[in-house]
């Protein structure tokens, strides 16, 4: 990777308090780093490092999640909130002077991959990233591994195992190799019986979904698995050569919030976070129409790679109007994962 790869998604941040934030997409202000608050000092929390222990401020992956993350910084770390003109929300980052270290995925593995005594998550984690690697010829160097490995507080005894892959080509190259390797490796399973049910239920009570709806989104997901007993994830991101925009340089004005059903266009970068569908053929089922409304845009990783092109699904989400300040040129854009949205908003393939 390039060694100018700045802040990218999925990599970690801690700060002057010892606060651990993880990375939000590509895009961040000169001065500071969009991320959210994942894990804080804790005296009777689960995770250990050094002799101390951390709990986890965000425990569900939500939007009323992150909202009470957000108040308790208002009360007493306020420096990590800010206000974007561009994105016209508040949000969560961390000035760039409060940073005491970063913590980049794919050095985390290579460090594990050359080293001579790990426990035994370090050791799967190696073992899942060469059968991944080998099967679906993804480069090993490709790969990082994030999460509470990448910051050596993870617990052997229920921790996860949290992989990222970098780039485009390698991303889905890896993606559409899944299934094949679901199928003819033993060890390496999806979802099923009790273990599909519990996510089932959990995504159905903190998301407005139905059984069906959950049960569909998850038969797309191919990137989250059990390897010998161990859940794992992985997530793709875009290299810095990818990475065709910087923050400000398009505002993005809210609108109200819509239903619409369409078509997938163009579905290449619906597995990155921001996951993004280029769309056509929209018909708007509630909310003010408007024409030139071009993409469906998620925050939330739950609704990451849910449709092919030709496809059609069903968003509801915060209607917003996107300026290219480059050009002048503007558009609209359907944005699921938006703090007024509270959680309310989905994305469903038909």
């Amino acid at each position: 990777m390039n060694l100018k790869r700045g802040f990218l998604d999925r990599d970690f941040i801690e700060t002057v308090e010892d606060f651990m934030f993880c990375v939000v997409g590509p895009y961040h202000p000169d001065d500071k780093i969009i991320a959210y608050l994942k894990y804080v000092p804790s005296k009777d929390g689960l995770w250990k490092r050094n002799g101390r222990c951390f709990s986890r401020v965000m425990k569900t992956y939500t939007i009323p999640n992150l909202l009470e993350t957000f108040k308790m910084l208002e009360k007493e770390y306020p420096q990590y909130l800010f206000y974007s003109p561009q994105y016209n929300i508040k949000m969560t980052a961390v000035p760039l002077n409060c940073i005491t270290r970063h913590y980049k995925p794919e050095s985390k593995l290579a460090q594990l991959k050359i080293r001579g005594r790990l426990d035994s998550l370090q050791q799967k984690t190696i073992e899942l990233v060469e059968i991944l690697s080998r099967e679906s010829g993804t480069q090993f160097r490709s790969f990082g591994v994030t999460g509470s490995i990448l910051l050596d507080m993870h617990d052997v005894n229920f921790s996860d195992i949290d992989l990222t892959v970098y780039g485009l080509k390698e991303s889905w190259k890896l993606k559409e190799a899944m299934a094949g390797i679901y199928d003819s490796n033993r060890e390496i399973s999806k979802f099923e019986g009790e273990v599909l049910k519990a996510w089932c239920k959990s995504k159905v009570s903190k998301h407005p979904l139905k059984w069906r709806d959950a049960l569909k989104i998850y038969s797309r997901k191919w990137n989250i698995g059990i390897f010998r007993g161990t859940r794992f994830s992985i997530h793709p991101v875009k290299i810095r050569e990818e990475i065709n925009e910087k923050y400000g340089e398009k505002t993005f004005y809210p609108k109200g919030f819509v239903t619409i059903k369409a078509k997938v266009e163009d579905c290449s970068e619906s597995i990155f976070l921001p996951a993004v569908y280029k769309v056509g053929e929209v018909k708007f089922l509630s909310g003010k129409a408007v024409d030139s409304l071009l993409e469906v845009v998620s925050y939330e990783s739950l609704y990451d790679s849910l449709a092919e092109n030709g496809e059609e699904i069903i968003a509801r989400g915060k209607l917003e109007l996107v300026r290219d300040n480059r050009n002048g040129k503007e558009y609209y854009r359907v944005l699921v994962g938006s703090p007024e949205g509270r959680g309310k908003e989905f994305i469903k393939p038909v």
